[in-house]
């Protein structure tokens, strides 16, 4: 049984909770957690979309600096890999992914916030990459995933000052996606991940590895992912009824199986 980390599944809505007082601080434990926990969420047919969940409280406030602080080079260099294998687990959930973000999502949080498709978070909640005032960079995805989302400039700043960034500037470059009041975060989060357990979740599956692989390659390459994933889906049933649904119903009447 896992104990800082759960995966709770309500009416097709997976949340992959973080439960580990006071600040949720990512231990070598809860990154094992957290691999398993999206692990499962992928596998199980039931889960059609997932909601990444700290609590009312705080998202994560960073990985554990008590447990890298003694940490030498030839120690990190094999830790290093679970660090960031375990935000990039979640970041690989071929299904919609929304992180619900309260209080503090601080470096590792922060990073485990940019491996959500989406960021819906309280109207006070605070982010930020801190790694350099530690003497370090981000080492689960921050420098890439930051820099990918917001622009490279934005992220040098937000990574090379380690400055903390209150939620109005958040949503402003793009950092988070939408702002709610802190108690209607998770409800505003299962609800938009609610909108995808009767979706044709093969078509996306499709939309999100061809967004997430065409961000990594050229143009070109990128058409030739997108246009491989559309044919494949012309071998689901969901394109067949969807189709036909269409054609004798006219828009958004379809029923899917996910097949």
């Amino acid at each position: 049984m896992a104990e800082f980390v759960t995966l709770e599944v309500s009416d097709g809505v997976g949340t992959i909770r973080l439960d580990r007082p006071k600040m949720n601080a990512i231990s070598v434990q809860v990154q094992a957690e957290l691999r398993a926990a999206a692990a499962e969420a992928s596998e199980r047919d039931d889960v059609k979309a997932v909601v990444v969940y700290g609590g009312e409280r705080v998202f994560a406030a960073g990985n554990d600096v008590k447990e890298m602080a003694a940490l030498s080079y030839a120690d990190m260099v094999t830790v290093s890999g679970s660090v960031q294998s375990a935000v990039s687990a979640v970041a690989a959930i071929p299904k919609p992914v929304v992180a619900a973000i309260t209080g503090y999502a601080l470096g590792g949080g922060c990073e485990l916030a940019l491996a959500a498709d989406i960021r819906i978070a309280a109207d006070d909640a605070t982010l930020g990459q801190p790694e350099v005032l530690l003497g370090i960079i981000p080492g689960a995805g921050g420098t890439q995933r930051l820099s990918r989302l917001v622009g490279p400039s934005k992220a040098k700043d937000i990574i090379f000052t380690g400055r903390f960034v209150k939620a109005d500037e958040a949503l402003a470059i793009g950092l988070v996606d939408r702002l709610v009041p802190a108690e209607s975060v998770y409800d505003e989060a299962v609800a938009w991940a609610r909108q995808f357990t009767g979706a044709a979740s093969l078509a996306v599956r499709a939309a999100k590895e061809s967004i997430d692989r065409g961000l990594e390659v050229d143009l070109a390459t990128g058409l030739e992912i997108e246009r491989l994933q559309f044919a494949a889906l012309f071998a689901t049933e969901d394109q067949t009824n969807g189709m036909q649904s269409f054609v004798e119903n006219g828009p958004g009447k379809a029923q899917f199986e996910g097949r």
